[in-house]
């Protein structure tokens, strides 16, 4: 048999000395003086050697340079003279603010490389860009501070920045992020190159661009303020504190002019007030226009450095880590359709795919009364920051909450801590992000209160990418206040239950006459529990399919949202009452099969002999006449019919269970149980799917349930059995109550012939 295997090797299995070869898929050797050059699929010369050709891969010839020569052109075709020595490369090399020129105005290389320095002066201002290949104009700040391109002692560089020492500074920052899931501190090159020019830069000058770098360092430090620490945020709220006199934003007390919005205040209760004083100015339906029944969220990005990137509409999947179709992420924006998404993504995959972090300021959009658009900020619940022991993001409660505004999806950046070119030590990623949505209380007209998107991270311990992975899942949540409809529901569970408690009164009371006890006894009072645990899981069984069938139909015909579905949380006391009913149910299915075990009956066979026999005496001898003995197979008969008739139900449960799956699945009745605003029965195969709803599915189930009677009556066919075998029943359940079947035969006799029988059938009919 043929092999069409091969084996696997990948680039950084070659080596220095081999090349990957793309068409092979495998590891070649390079040619004579050759290396592996810095993308591993092809060669380069050695150091001191300069390409005489090159068509790719080890297709590379080098010659080697002259002694008197012994440099190489950056482009790697030509040797020349270099005066300042060579880099590791073999190539020429130029002090700081320095150009390197190897060829003329009009291309002819030159025999010797030049050196030529940036004029700083006041009359050009230049310096050499961060290749070295020309001279450009030097940063503002060098210019403002030394009126040169130089920043010397005692002025202060930092970040690329120059900044003079007379002037009134940040504090020292502190250039480190803890990453608190794994108890890891750790210096972060991002910062330590960046955080104190920001700062000093948004400070000094309140330069945007700055200002808004300071704050994403701040994000990537999970807002984790303290008032006894430079970090990251300690410098921005340094900044935020003491440029109260800029003004604010839009009229937002928190938005200070220049500064990113970060925080909503750190008073005791504001969370509440945020989520739940005011209400978004827009109604909400689940039948009308495109823009009444979907949640028009929108975003505004950065990137690390502070620029702005565009506004973004979060319909396509820009949160949702997990892929899907267009389709399906879109669904994710449909007011009143529960959504969630989960999957396990490779950390390879997401270093890959957000090797620079994007930071989001997250709105709603909505028409104003005069058609003009707006924007409503939506907060961020940061389940991650940690303030101090009175605000913990954690739990429902509302006045322990800080709430934010910025977020990010991955942060591969904070977690380098030398090269920032090289994979990070730790990588951060928004492992839960949920979206929640509260209706107003009472209303009638589809008013919510602000979102709130809540993110929890995960910190991942970068070690081996291709096999680590995380956990990640997205979901839009709606809910109400359901305590109003908690309270009706334990108003119904306390009239009816009371109601059981007559009525299992009654019971007791009428077994006991049927017992011929007057006495309340311990058997009394456990009788009496029994029947009124029958009793109470009817109530709970009336509550429960009252509920599903009320949300139901509430739920899914309504036009302007006026309910809300429960959440699975919000479904524990449903959960309970239908425990509690199955569990009583069964409690009383076994008081009933006590009942039955216990029952005395007497089975009375009237047939009288016919005739008589002779019989022989055993131990006299003789014959002796005697009645003819009467058949016992009646009754052994009519014996078994009753224990038959002891197992019959008033349902079949084959057809049952056959037209519940018809309803459900073929029908499409399952469908009205999702968590969505759609009232049909079929749905695409390229939509989403919400997940189900406990409490629809059971009002779904009971409106597909059909009870069938059957058209023969079991129990008077047991009656006519009765009387054609002449054979009476009495039973006694109780030592003074029972019950008796007159089954004795007019015609006198049962146990005849089939013509006889014919005839006595004849005459009674």
């Amino acid at each position: 048999a043929r092999g069409f295997s091969l084996p696997l090797q990948r680039p950084v299995d070659c080596g220095d000395a081999r090349y990957f070869d793309i068409s092979r898929l495998a590891c070649g050797p390079c040619g004579a003086h050759q290396r592996r050059s810095a993308g591993g699929s092809s060669c380069v010369c050695q150091p001191g050697y300069r390409m005489v050709s090159n068509n790719g891969g080890s297709s590379v010839i080098c010659e080697k340079c002259p002694e008197n020569v012994s440099g190489v052109t950056q482009d790697g075709w030509n040797c020349i003279t270099c005066p300042k020595g060579l880099t590791s490369e073999g190539k020429c090399r130029c002090l700081s603010n320095e150009i390197l020129v190897e060829r003329s105005v009009d291309g002819i290389l030159l025999n010797e490389a030049l050196c030529i320095h940036c004029n700083g002066s006041a009359q050009s201002f230049s310096a050499s860009d961060a290749l070295g290949n020309r001279c450009v104009r030097c940063e503002q700040t060098f210019i403002n501070v030394s009126k040169s391109c130089d920043c010397s002692s005692p002025n202060i560089l930092t970040g690329g920045l120059c900044f003079s020492a007379s002037e009134s500074l940040p504090p020292k920052g502190i250039a480190t992020v803890r990453f608190g899931q794994i108890g890891v501190t750790l210096t972060s090159a991002w910062f330590l190159k960046n955080l104190q020019a920001s700062a000093s830069a948004c400070w000094l000058y309140s330069n945007l661009t700055a200002c808004q770098a300071l704050g994403n360092m701040c994000v990537m430090n999970m807002n984790s303020l303290s008032s006894s620490s430079t970090d990251a945020c300690g410098l921005f709220q340094y900044i935020y504190a003491n440029t109260a006199r800029l003004g604010i934003v839009h009229s937002i007390a928190f938005w200070r002019h220049n500064l990113p919005w970060l925080y909503y205040g750190d008073q005791p209760g504001l969370a509440s007030q945020v989520l739940e004083t005011s209400h978004f100015p827009t109604i909400f339906s689940f039948k009308g226009k495109s823009k009444d029944v979907k949640l028009q969220f929108i975003a505004a990005s950065y990137d690390a450095a502070g620029n702005f990137l565009k506004w973004q509409s979060l319909e396509g999947g820009i949160l949702q880590l997990c892929p899907d179709t267009q389709t399906k992420l879109n669904a994710a924006y449909v007011f009143g359709t529960t959504y969630e998404q989960s999957c396990k993504i490779s950390v390879s995959k997401v270093l890959l795919d957000f090797a620079n972090p994007i930071f989001y300021d997250l709105f709603l959009e909505y028409n104003g009364d005069d058609g003009q658009q707006y924007l409503w900020a939506v907060p961020v619940l940061n389940l991650n920051l940690q303030y101090s022991e009175m605000y913990v993001n954690q739990g429902s409660n509302m006045n322990n909450w800080l709430l934010t505004r910025r977020f990010f999806l991955v942060d591969a950046l904070s977690g380098k801590e030398n090269d920032l070119g090289k994979l990070p030590r730790i990588v951060r990623i928004a492992s839960k992000i949920t979206i929640s949505v509260r209706l107003v209380s009472r209303t009638q007209r589809g008013t919510i209160y602000p979102p709130l998107i809540t993110v929890a991270y995960t910190d991942v311990l970068v070690q081996n990418p291709d096999t680590q992975s995380v956990m990640v899942s997205f979901s839009v949540n709606y809910e109400m206040n359901q305590s109003e409809a908690q309270i009706q529901t334990d108003i119904t569970l306390g009239v009816l239950g009371g109601l059981a408690v007559l009525w299992s009164l009654l019971k007791t009371a009428g077994w006991k006459r049927r017992t011929g006890s007057s006495v309340i006894d311990l058997q009394t009072v456990l009788k009496f529990l029994l029947f009124y645990a029958g009793d109470l899981a009817n109530v709970f069984f009336i509550i429960t399919v009252g509920t599903g069938i009320y949300w139901l139909v509430f739920f899914k015909a309504q036009q302007f949202v006026s309910v809300l579905l429960p959440l699975p949380s919000q479904e524990k006391a449903f959960v309970t009452y239908i425990a509690c009913a199955f569990s009583l149910k069964a409690l009383q299915f076994l008081q009933l099969l006590v009942s039955q075990l216990t029952v005395d009956i007497f089975f009375i066979d009237w047939e009288r002999p016919k005739g008589k026999i002779l019989k022989a005496v055993e131990g006299e001898g003789v014959v002796k006449s005697a009645a003819a003995p009467v058949s016992i197979w009646r009754t052994y008969f009519v014996a078994n019919e009753w224990n038959e008739i002891q197992t019959v139900r008033k349902i079949n449960p084959l057809f049952q269970v056959l037209a519940v799956l018809f309803f459900l699945e073929v029908v499409g009745f399952s469908n009205l149980a999702l968590m969505d605003s759609s009232s049909s029965l079929t749905r695409s195969s390229e939509s989403y799917i919400a997940p189900w709803s406990r409490i629809l599915r059971f009002g779904i189930i009971f409106f597909a349930v059909f009870y069938e009677r059957f058209v023969e009556d079991k129990l008077s066919q047991f009656v006519d059995l009765c009387c054609v075998s002449n054979i009476s029943v009495f039973l006694l359940s109780h030592s003074c109550f029972g019950y008796y079947i007159h089954g004795r035969s007019v015609h006198g006799h049962a146990d005849t012939n089939m013509e006889e029988m014919n005839v006595n059938l004849k005459r009674e009919a």
